[in-house]
C-alpha cells in the first residue's frame, strides 16, 4: 500500500513539475500579446486624432480592433487586433 501511495505522489509531482512552467509561459505570452495589441490600438487612436481628414476604411479597422480587444480572447485574437490597429494607423498616416 505504501508503494502505491508513493507512486501516486511521485506521478502527481512529475505532472505538476511539467505543467506549471508551461501554464506560466502561456499566460505570460497571452499577457504580452494583449499588451502589444493595446499599444497598437492606442497608437492608432493618436493617428486618428492627428489625421486632417476622415478615412472610413481606417475607422472600420480601428473599430474592429477595439471590438476584438473588448471581447478579449487568446493570443490569435490579440495578434488580429494589433494587425487591424496597425493597418488603420498606416492608412491614416498615408492620408495625412
Amino acid at each position: 500500500m505504501f508503494w502505491v501511495i508513493g507512486a501516486a505522489v511521485l506521478a502527481g509531482a512529475g505532472f505538476a513539475a511539467a505543467y506549471v512552467p508551461r501554464a506560466r509561459a502561456a499566460a505570460r505570452a497571452r499577457a504580452l500579446a494583449w499588451a502589444d495589441a493595446r499599444i497598437a490600438i492606442d497608437v492608432a487612436v493618436v493617428g486618428r486624432d492627428a489625421a486632417d481628414r476622415d478615412v472610413p476604411a481606417a475607422g472600420e479597422l480601428l473599430a474592429r480592433a477595439e471590438s476584438i480587444a473588448a471581447g478579449r480572447g487568446g493570443i490569435e485574437a490579440a495578434h488580429e487586433a494589433a494587425r487591424c490597429a496597425r493597418e488603420a494607423d498606416r492608412l491614416w498616416r498615408e492620408h495625412a
